[in-house]
């Protein structure tokens, strides 16, 4: 086979992970879904239980389908092809902020969908469906996260370890928290752990420890959620020195 050939089987086996990736990620958030929208659970813990699920059977399905343990790594499969610099998954999460902008403050499902966020029992006296639209949303992220872990796997490192993750999960919580869960301003806030990560890779080169370096996005994840809960604090203080 030429390497015409093989760069077409790259291209449809790196497409097909990243299919899987986003099915498999989507089915996965179904167990959130149901939890917190149909039986009412607590969604934190449910997030961290499954975050501890997951860690299980990932580990059993690398021995089980790839005959291997702790990493699998096939040089066939190249990371995905850059354009202008970046993966395709890249552009795509660029393009998916402005998307969720303007679906969240101009057209009706997405305005719908914060009136569920904010307020659902005033939103179903108007007729929308909570759960219908919570359960949308829940699969829609898990879909994203499937995403995210592709880039991770197939446009940053190209292999697959074990909790890999390194608990970036949490990192965008803490995004969302600091961008108040508006597209633009958890953009921003993306943005500063990434340059705060991209810092810690500097400093390492220059000879600092790599544990050391290793911490530096989640010194700034903790700093940045303690200037969050300290202005919730201050705007509490301040509207009920108002009322």
């Amino acid at each position: 086979m030429g390497s015409g050939g093989l760069w077409a089987r790259a291209d449809s086996a790196r497409g097909l992970g990243v299919l899987a990736a986003a099915l498999a990620s989507a089915g996965y958030s179904l167990i959130l879904a149901v939890g917190a929208v149909t039986l009412r659970g607590d969604s934190v813990v449910l997030g961290i239980a499954m975050n501890l699920l997951a860690v299980g059977p990932t580990g059993f399905l690398l021995r089980t389908v790839f005959g291997v343990q702790g990493t699998f790594d096939d040089p066939s499969l190249a990371g995905l092809p850059l354009v202008g610099g970046f993966s395709p998954l890249a552009h795509l999460a660029w393009a998916a902020v402005g998307v969720a902008a303007l679906m969240l403050s101009r057209h009706v499902r997405g305005l719908r969908l914060r009136g569920v966020g904010e307020a659902p029992d005033a939103a179903a006296t108007l007729g929308v469906s909570p759960a219908k639209y919570q359960y949308a949303a829940v699969l829609v992220s898990g879909v994203l996260c499937g995403l995210a872990g592709a880039q991770l796997a197939l446009g940053n490192v190209t292999l697959f370890s074990e909790n890999m993750t390194a608990g970036r999960g949490w990192i965008a919580v803490v995004a969302v928290m600091l961008g108040r869960a508006l597209p633009l301003g958890v953009l921003l806030a993306a943005l500063l752990f990434g340059v705060a990560e991209a810092a810690g890779f500097r400093l390492q080169g220059l000879g600092l420890p790599q544990q050391a370096t290793d911490a530096a996005p989640y010194v700034v994840t903790l700093g940045a959620l303690f200037l969050t809960t300290a202005r919730r604090r201050r705007r509490i203080r301040a509207t009920g020195a108002t009322s």
